[in-house]
Order: structure tokens, then sequence, then C-alpha cells
């Protein structure tokens, strides 16, 4: 902290001239990147900044473009008139602090629960306009080092990342052999925000004014067709809660559908819309898979890695939910096997499942109560990490199935076959009741699947 503290110092006499800089504090959240908020005072008076940051080249590695092609888009959206942050300068090597850049601080709510939970009338219709907006910023303006996707290279890369991991997943092999079977044809390229849903949206909460006040992360922007932004922020994972309002956990897509093209945004093809939000569900399930990986191999060693390797089940019930919904109807309303028997109760020794709750309980009673800012929210990722753990001892319920995935990817089994439809909810409903319990779709999934 004292390190950082003095080159950050030091970094913004160099953009700003003299000044004093106080109150550096780590954000909590971010998947990838560290930011930390901090007060500079100057002549003019004191003024919030946030400075983005990898601490280390391992943090960037295979990205297409770095910090400051990242920095340079984003001013380009705030000078077209996007609700970006104001960045006020880039980091270089030799000011020792890896790379990033720092924005001008927005005082708004990040969190999605507090903005869904009394949300401004308005926000819909804002994210619909916002999103058109990223979408008319002009070709020329976008840094060149910011990538055209295309969509059937990008599908065959998940393909092999899949692979890679194993290729045991069913879900995930029956996403991808969908995803190859309803690939759309190029669309005309706009920028794509890549990210745009609750979580990298900034809220004013203000009864009479309030609405959406920034758009954040702009790390995974790219060239590409606008229905893949259009379908990110619908995805069950990023509605928090809401599953019955498809667009971000607020209302209908038909609103939101309107509110985009009203801005000037282009037609919304539905089928398109379908695929992308069966890609990116896809996408994150693999992504989460990726975290694991990264844990594995040492690039990022911090237990939030591990847990959020263990949310791919949360993709894996959506996608069993969206593509299932394409079965022929015998087989949605076939009823579920049962879930394994759980296992017996100890009566001996202390069981693993027993030493890790112990654990757990000292987290909770001796560490959490005197941790503060991200060393709390360390804290209570590792009891979540835990209570996987506890529940995975309990009951053994395993997600692998190389066999049945090669069939699925191949299209020698599909979804017409009688019974697997059923199995693969079964194992989606037990598999996401390990690892996220409290993911509000399980509920939904299974009511809809009387499982």
């Amino acid at each position: 902290m004292a390190d950082l503290h003095e080159k950050l110092g030091l970094f913004m006499t160099r953009i700003l001239g003299r000044g004093a800089l106080s109150g550096p504090v780590r954000l909590s959240g971010g998947a990838n990147m560290e930011s930390w908020s901090f007060d500079w005072s100057g002549p003019a008076g004191s003024v919030g900044y946030v400075l983005r940051r990898a601490p280390s080249a391992d943090y960037m590695a295979g990205r297409p473009y770095g910090h400051a092609d990242e920095a340079a888009l984003v001013m380009a959206a705030h000078a077209a008139g996007v609700k970006a942050p104001e960045v006020v300068g880039v980091l270089s090597d030799a000011d020792g602090m890896g790379t990033g850049y720092v924005m001008r601080r927005i005082v708004a709510e990040v969190s999605p629960a507090k903005i869904l939970a009394d949300p401004p009338p308005s926000l819909l219709a804002d994210l619909g306009r916002e999103l058109a907006r990223i979408h008319a910023i002009p070709r020329a303006a976008i840094p060149a080092a910011i990538p055209l996707m295309d969509t059937a290279e990008a599908l065959a890369e998940l393909k092999t990342r899949f692979l890679s991991y194993g290729g045991d997943r069913p879900a995930i092999a029956l996403a991808i052999r969908w995803c190859e079977d309803h690939l759309p044809a190029p669309a005309d390229p706009v920028l794509v925000h890549g990210d745009y849903r609750m979580g990298n949206v900034m809220v004013d909460l203000a009864k009479d004014a309030g609405g959406l006040a920034a758009v954040l992360d702009w790390e995974l922007a790219h060239l590409g067709d606008a229905h893949e932004d259009l379908a990110f922020g619908c995805m069950a994972v990023w509605r928090f809660g809401r599953i019955d309002r498809p667009a971000f956990g607020l209302g209908s897509l038909e609103d939101y559908f309107a509110a985009y093209r009203a801005a000037g945004g282009l037609p919304v093809d539905r089928a398109r819309f379908r695929f992308w939000l069966v890609y990116r569900t896809l996408w994150w399930a693999l992504g989460c898979l990726q975290m694991g990986q990264a844990w594995r191999n040492g690039t990022d060693p911090t237990v939030e890695r591990v847990v959020i390797g263990r949310r791919t089940a949360e993709q894996e019930l959506d996608l069993v939910e969206l593509i299932g919904a394409e079965a022929p109807d015998i087989e949605k309303a076939r009823t579920l096997p049962p879930s394994p028997a759980a296992m017996p109760a100890p009566v001996g020794e202390p069981t693993n499942r027993e030493m890790v709750q112990a654990v757990r309980d000292w987290i909770e009673g001796a560490v959490k109560p005197k941790s503060e800012g991200h060393d709390k929210f360390e804290a209570v990722v590792a009891m979540n990490a835990l209570g996987i753990v506890m529940r995975d001892l309990e009951t053994g319920v395993r997600a692998e199935d190389k066999a049945l995935s090669d069939a699925l990817l191949s299209g020698e089994r599909t979804l017409a076959e009688p019974g697997l439809l059923a199995r693969l909810r079964r194992s989606a409903l037990d598999k996401c009741a390990v690892d996220s319990p409290k993911y509000a779709a399980l509920a939904a999934a299974r009511a809809a699947w009387n499982g």
C-alpha cells in the first residue's frame, strides 16, 4: 500500500501538477483488474479519482490490446457523448505500477442488488439509448488496435478451449454444437462494448432525477455484431435474481428493444439475438472454467478465481434451459430421473466435510468481523469456497461425462433422444445446487422442470 501510495502520488503530480494524495482504497469486485479509489488535493481543491490497473504483465496475457488502447477507446466514447468515464492519464512503464489508467471518480451506485431493488423508472430506456450511442461511434474514432470479431473463428476458439479443459461437460458440448448449427451470417460491424450488463454500469438512484450515470469496463470491446451487446445484459446470470424480467432484470425485451431503436439503434433480429444469448452464455461458462485454470497455473492465486471457476454450473443450467426449449414436447414433459442418494450421516471421527465446516465457522466468527474493505470481501469469498466443498463432499455430484460430450459435440446424440433432456436437466440441477444453491435460475428451473 505504501509503495503504491508513493508511486501514484508521483504519477498524479506528473499529469496534474503539485498536490497531495489521500485515502487510497482498493474497491471490491473486478474479475481481472484492480481498481483503487483515491482523492487528489490540488490548487483547485480535492477531486476523486479511480486507478484501474493490472499489477503485472501476466494479467494482460492473451489480450488483443493493452490499457493504453483501452484508455484511448474510453476517451473516444466519452468524446462521442457516451456516459464513459473521463480518463485523465495513462500509466507508463516508468511509473512502476503495472499498466492502467486513471479516471475521474463518478459518484453513483454500481451494486446490481441495490440498483435492482428500486431502479429509476428511466433506467431500461437509458440502457437502450446508451447502447445505441455506443454502436453509433464512428469507425474513424475507434483506435486501430480494437479487433474485428469473426464469429465463426471465435466459436472455433471456444471449442478448442473446451477440449483443452477436458471436453467432458455435456451441457457445454450441447451448446457448442447448437451454435455451430445456428451460426448467423456476418453482420455489418459496429463497436461492441462486450461487457454491457448490470455490474458494469453506475446508476444515480436519486428519486427525482436518477438514471444511468456511467458505463464501465471497456476491456472486452471489439468490432462486431450489435446483437452481441443486446443479448449479453439479458443473460439469466446478469439479471441478479430478477428472472422474470429478461432485460437486465429491469423489464421486457420489447421495451428494451424499443428504447434502443428510438435512439437510432439497428433493427433487432430475434433469431440473431437468440444466437448471441446462447453464445455468450457458453462464452461465460468457458470463462468460468478459465478462471480455474488461472488459479491452477499460478497466474492468479486468489481464492476468488477458484470460486468463479465453480460458477460454470450456473451457465450450464441456463444452456440446458435455453437449448432445451427446442426439444420435442414429449421430452420437455418427461419426468426427471432421481438425484443420487445423499451420503450417510457420520457417527465416528469428524469427516472431511465437518472439518471444512469448522474452518468455515471460524472464518465467519473470528476473521470476517475483524476484516475491512477488500480483506472482508476475501473472507466472504473464502467462506463461499468452503461452502461449495462441504456440499460437494456431502453429495459427490459430478458434471463430467466425456463419452456423452463427444456424442453431443459430433451430433450423434441430440435432444430428440428419449430421456436425454431429462438426464441433462437433472445433472444441471444437482451440480448447480452444489456450486451455486442461491442462484435464482435454479429455483425457477426446479419449478419448471418439476425437479
